[in-house]
């Protein structure tokens, strides 16, 4: 399994023949990602339906160029109405070829002006790939919840601001899963305030005992 990391919590998943993109967003989006990295995409996974993890004509620029299968949440379509979407809820499997995913719980954070802005997520789900050799949990935008669920390796956001797990928590709910490998995602919003302290994070994880890699953005990560 190879594991390339983009902006925010965009990942693309390279294993079993597959590619499969997870939440290709519009923060730091450029033109090389469609024409260079995010080609011969054979599923979209989407999470939730802000902007910074759902750019609809991006997405819908691969889906008519790669064929690719989208799966998507009833409030994101309800929203983008992307043509052909699959609709997924948490507790859902399918089957990506020999690559199984379950769709998880998840739990996006609330302030006051998500609501008055109408971003309030109300269907937020994360996304475990299983492809019989290891087994890659991205959470999602979501706060500590309790869950059983297991992996080799966990995507997640530490930045708090109420909308996600901050470093504290964030910590907790990785230590309770044990990865073998942790990978920081979320962590480029525009807004500095909106990002965690990475040397902050980097003490907390290493303090836990959590083997982590602070990826750039493009680098890959393989198993």
């Amino acid at each position: 399994m190879k594991i390339t990391k983009y902006n925010q919590s965009c990942l693309l998943i390279e294993t079993k023949g597959k590619r499969i993109l997870i939440d290709p967003g519009k923060f730091g989006y450029i033109d090389e990602r469609l024409e260079k990295d995010w080609t011969n995409i054979d599923v979209i996974l989407i999470t939730h339906k802000h902007s910074d993890h759902c750019y609809k004509e991006i997405i819908e620029e691969i889906l008519k160029r790669d064929e690719s299968i989208l799966y998507v949440t009833e409030e994101i379509q309800n929203i983008y109405s992307f043509e052909n979407a699959n609709i997924v809820k948490e507790t859902d499997t399918f089957n990506i070829g020999d690559i199984k995913v379950e769709v998880t719980h998840a739990m996006h954070g609330y302030l006051t002006g998500t609501r008055e802005r109408d971003v309030e997520i109300l269907e937020n789900v994360g996304y475990i790939i299983d492809d019989g050799n290891a087994r890659l949990y991205t959470t999602s935008d979501t706060i500590n919840f309790y869950n059983d669920y297991k992996c080799e390796v966990l995507c997640m956001p530490f930045n708090g601001n109420g909308l996600t797990m901050g470093v504290t928590d964030g910590v907790d709910f990785a230590k309770a899963i044990n990865p073998k490998l942790l990978l920081p995602i979320h962590t480029e919003h525009p807004n500095p305030i909106m990002n965690p302290n990475i040397d902050e994070l980097c003490k907390s994880l290493e303090d836990a005992s959590l083997n982590y890699k602070i990826l750039n953005i493009g680098e890959s990560v393989e198993l």
